[in-house]
């Protein structure tokens, strides 16, 4: 459609000044765009309130509702955010690799923008500004789509960083807003493989199925974890408790909470009453199999769509297993590629957990909830990738970037 053609060739356009802008001038752009978010917070807060009394209207739930809520301090984290990643370093132009050939030709690797990338996410004005400012740091001109909720709020931070792209001399176009509330519109950004070089869905497990299915353009999935804790025999149980009470409850509605418990059943009669003790503090609920039921009276049945749930609730699913292949197995059976923690005192089984567990991330007597950018010391990320192409885990600016081949030669020819 007309629509989705002039956004893609405007994003083309952008694109060609991009792969090639000085970092300096990126990093004043990003500084400058958070000026306007900071002199324009009136006009976004003013527009997020629109976004907020609809959502009321329709009886949203409290927590979605703090997630569209914009406050002064929620766009000054926003800036802050364009700020440091001004401050972090360029990945355009590192050269990764370089060797000469017998011949004589010397070819290396270069790291470049991917080009255009499109991202589909949900009611959360934040992403907005964040993706831009990973986005653009990397070279890549970026089209938004976020959730229709939160319309008024997006319209609004892109309209200032726009006009904060136009003071420096740049294309407005660098970030674009899709604003249709339209399915169909939606169904078609999927589908703009002429325009569109990566598409990236932030969000629920259906919203990151729709686009794997439905999109033509190369996807890389993000967000969905269901992540285990392996509580093993040996382990320190105070350590287990206290790894999963973080993992569980500082932040339920996140993609690196804990929402498995597997036990060792050496341990279960044990550490199953002290997992649940902590938990009650929190409300959480335990749905586990019948030997767990047997070693804690408070655990409810479990069904088998509990194994492989993303609660993002106060609800925990309990595995009781016989040893450590068992609870591999169960692991990876049911898990989405997120994050995964053992639990042990037995350096072996750590090291097989190591190597037989399948996520972007496996963890040794820690929380799950460090699978992040900044966390890992990368930075800003645009999502945790838990596919295995192109990236996997944090995506920070790096990973927001491609290679190509670049071949230096004196006059040679092939024979």
């Amino acid at each position: 459609m007309e629509y989705l053609e002039q956004i893609g060739r405007r994003a083309k356009g952008a694109e060609t000044v991009l792969r090639t802008l000085d970092g300096g001038r990126k990093d004043q752009a990003l500084l400058t765009a958070a000026e306007y978010l900071r002199a324009e917070s009136a006009l976004v807060l003013q527009a997020n309130e629109e976004d907020m009394a609809q959502a009321r209207k329709k009886g949203m739930a409290p927590g979605l509702l703090d997630r569209l809520s914009l406050t002064q301090e929620r766009i000054e984290a926003m800036a802050e955010g364009l700020t440091q990643v001004a401050a972090a370093g360029d990945p355009v132009g590192e050269v990764t690799e370089m060797k000469k050939r017998p011949n004589g030709l010397l070819i290396g690797k270069k790291r470049v923008p991917l080009g255009v990338v499109g991202i589909i996410y949900e009611s959360r004005p934040n992403v907005t500004a964040d993706a831009f400012g990973l986005c653009f740091k990397a070279g890549n001109a970026v089209i938004l789509k976020g959730g229709s909720d939160a319309l008024s709020s997006n319209r609004a931070i892109v309209a200032a960083i726009g006009r904060a792209l136009s003071d420096c001399g740049l294309p407005k176009e660098a970030v674009q807003l899709i604003d249709s509330p339209d399915r169909l519109v939606t169904a078609g950004f999927m589908k703009m493989n002429g325009y569109v070089d990566v598409l990236i869905p932030r969000g629920g497990a259906g919203l990151i199925r729709t686009v794997v299915q439905e999109s033509t353009v190369p996807v890389i999935e993000t967000g969905t974890g269901n992540c285990h804790i392996y509580v093993d025999d040996p382990a320190d149980l105070s350590m287990a408790a206290k790894i999963l009470y973080n993992a569980k409850t500082q932040r339920t509605g996140v993609c690196n909470a804990c929402e498995s418990l597997v036990v060792h059943e050496a341990v279960a009669g044990r550490f199953l009453p002290m997992a649940a003790a902590c938990l009650a503090e929190k409300k959480v609920e335990l749905r586990g199999d019948a030997r767990a039921m047997a070693a804690e009276k408070s655990i409810v049945p479990a069904t088998e769509e509990d194994w492989g749930k993303e609660y993002l609730d106060y609800i925990l699913s309990v595995k009781v297993v016989k040893d450590i292949g068992e609870a591999i197995a169960h692991i990876n059976r049911y898990n989405t590629g997120h994050s995964e923690t053992i639990v042990t005192k037995d350096y072996a089984h750590a090291q097989r957990f190591l190597d037989e567990i399948d996520a972007a991330a496996v963890y040794v007597n820690a929380s799950t909830r460090f699978t992040d950018g900044g966390e890992f010391g990368f930075g800003a990320e645009i999502g945790i990738s838990t596919q295995k192409l192109h990236a996997r885990g944090p995506m920070g600016l790096k990973e927001l970037t491609t290679t190509k081949y670049i071949i230096y030669g004196e006059g040679q020819v092939r024979e």
